[in-house]
């Protein structure tokens, strides 16, 4: 989406496809242990204004390299039907305020949605049994009819790693990784969701 617009812009799905083709664990070259399903929480050293005190969940990572959304970083809340509009759908039945997210720098016109996994199409990836990413608009179209997933963040944008390069980073102390709870994930008000994963860190996985 770009903001330049406010918050309604051009909201692409499918830019980035998400493709589930799990690297077998002997072929982990350069990956210590992958993360993928687990939150990366910031050090609060961490240098990078994109990564400011964020907490990011990790939806792939593997050989290639990693992708994760940052999932406490808000825009703000825009009319449903307004957004259904942008994205071409249809908006009759559409109610209500949906909330939109800074998923991380790469790609900003892009949207994905982290959700529970009671919802699914065709192409959603169940990253674990608790937590599943889908990137194709008609998740924004069933979520504005009230017949999307239970709990939910749509995203724009999102963060991306070349291989080898979020293990180094890892190693360096910029994040430390937690357990991907549901109630931190999508419970825990905004604000508040770097300082609860923190108080995880350090914790045995």
């Amino acid at each position: 989406m770009r903001l330049a617009i406010g918050l309604l812009g051009l909201w692409l799905f499918g830019a980035v496809p998400i493709v589930h083709d799990p690297t077998p664990p002997d072929r982990l070259e350069g990956v210590r242990r992958s993360v993928a399903g687990k939150l990366l929480v910031a050090s609060e050293d961490l240098a990078d204004p994109n990564f400011d005190h964020t907490v990011v969940f990790m939806v792939l990572h593997d050989e290639k390299g990693a992708l994760g959304l940052v999932i406490n970083r808000s825009y703000g809340r825009v009319p449903a039907r307004e957004l259904l509009d942008r994205l071409g759908l249809p908006s009759e039945e559409a109610t209500g305020e949906i909330e939109l997210a800074y998923g991380g720098p790469v790609d900003p016109a892009t949207g994905f949605v982290l959700h529970s996994p009671d919802y699914r199409l065709e192409d959603t990836l169940a990253v674990t049994p608790e937590f599943a990413v889908t990137n194709d608009t008609r998740i924004m179209a069933d979520i504005a009819r009230g017949k999307g997933p239970a709990r939910y963040i749509a995203t724009l944008g999102y963060a991306g790693w070349a291989a080898g390069q979020l293990d180094a980073e890892i190693a360096r102390g910029d994040w430390e990784v937690v357990e991907a709870d549901p109630e931190l994930v999508f419970e825990t008000p905004v604000a508040e969701r770097w300082e609860r994963a923190k108080e995880r860190t350090g914790v045995d996985l």
